[in-house]
């Protein structure tokens, strides 16, 4: 995505809110919170933090509601709720549906766990990394080759960082350290690299937002050497998380503020809720819903119905098809031209 900066004061009337990248900037501020924790623990503590804290955020229901879930099925909303979006997409949506569906339903017969899990991983760590320095594209300017060269080394070192936290019960002392190696060599050039490219940076705020990039990765590394796995995973997440999230209600906020498009916000003027508040509400309600109690609820009515009990239809089965369809289609929704950036503007 390369962001084309533009004053609030100078927007169409159809869009009264734009993305600020000071407010994007500062998410970034998780990082030096969580080094802080992280010394304050080893140094005064006796690690009490490292040895209680799950490996993973996701290991707290309260972590996936507040922030895995709802920027998920916030994605989903913002899709599905809009007739002229599922048009535009219907073909990507449907053939990303089968692809799912052969991969991880009928391939997991045949393709071992393992190499499922490392999938998903690669994906994910994409994913993740893609959108911030995608964001961070259009403020530092870069050429092609420099943030694709970036990009990449970010991505390869956080993949090896993730496969490593994730996988460190059944890996090898052997394949750990490998893995541990790789993913510090990786770090080592990323920051060389990064010295260099910046001085195609035209921009102190530039700079700021590209070695953010940068520290986003390293931070991940130095807690996950460290032993702190559960910040290593917090901070990349907390920042894409957040970020999205501010996407997708600056979106929502320029398209129906001035007249509803959708039967949700159709419903929530008639109810005097604010157009502000409906995506927030909508996502993290069904979030808390489905990660609460759709799993149980699942399985209550297949067992009265079926005799059968089906576990983890939804934590896995649902919001692992909207996961994977939202590393799909995110690829392309925001991109310049794409009818969502209709409604997204940017400010510094």
């Amino acid at each position: 995505m390369v962001a084309q900066i533009i004053p609030a004061q100078d927007l169409p009337d159809d869009k009264k809110m734009t993305v600020s990248f000071r407010l994007l900037l500062g998410l970034y501020s998780i990082i030096p919170l969580c080094l802080a924790l992280q010394f304050v623990d080893s140094s005064f503590w006796n690690g009490y933090l490292r040895e209680n804290l799950p490996s993973s955020p996701n290991h707290f229901l309260l972590f996936q509601i507040l922030f895995g879930t709802p920027h998920i099925i916030a994605s989903a909303i913002v899709l599905a709720s809009n007739t002229e979006y599922l048009k535009f997409y219907r073909l990507n949506i449907i053939l990303m549906t089968l692809a799912i569906a052969v991969v991880f339903g009928l391939g997991s017969l045949f393709i071992p766990y393992r190499a499922l899990y490392v999938l998903v991983a690669c994906w994910t760590v994409f994913h993740v990394l893609k959108q911030q320095h995608g964001i961070g594209r259009g403020i530092c300017r870069l050429p092609e080759w420099a943030f694709q060269l970036l990009l990449w080394l970010s991505v390869a070192a956080g993949i090896f960082i993730y496969i490593a936290i994730f996988l460190k019960n059944s890996l090898a002392m052997q394949q750990a350290e490998w893995l541990r190696h790789s993913a510090g060599g990786l770090c080592a050039a990323l920051v060389l690299c990064g010295f260099y490219c910046q001085r195609k940076v035209p921009t102190v705020f530039g700079k700021c937002f590209l070695w953010s990039n940068i520290f986003l990765v390293l931070s991940s590394f130095y807690l996950y050497v460290q032993q702190y796995y559960f910040f290593a995973i917090l901070v990349p997440r907390l920042v894409h998380d957040a970020t999205a999230y501010i996407f997708y209600i600056t979106h929502d906020y320029n398209r129906h503020h001035g007249h509803p498009q959708n039967f949700i916000y159709r419903y929530a003027e008639r109810c005097n809720i604010h157009v502000f508040v409906v995506l927030p509400v909508c996502s993290f309600f069904l979030a808390f819903v489905l990660q609460a109690y759709g799993d149980a609820w699942v399985s209550l009515i297949t067992h009265f119905f079926f005799g059968v009990e089906i576990r983890k239809a939804v934590t896995l089965g649902l919001l692992g098809y909207l996961a994977l369809m939202h590393y799909y289609t995110e690829a392309f929704t925001w991109k310049q031209g794409s009818p969502y950036r209709r409604f997204i503007a940017f400010s510094k």
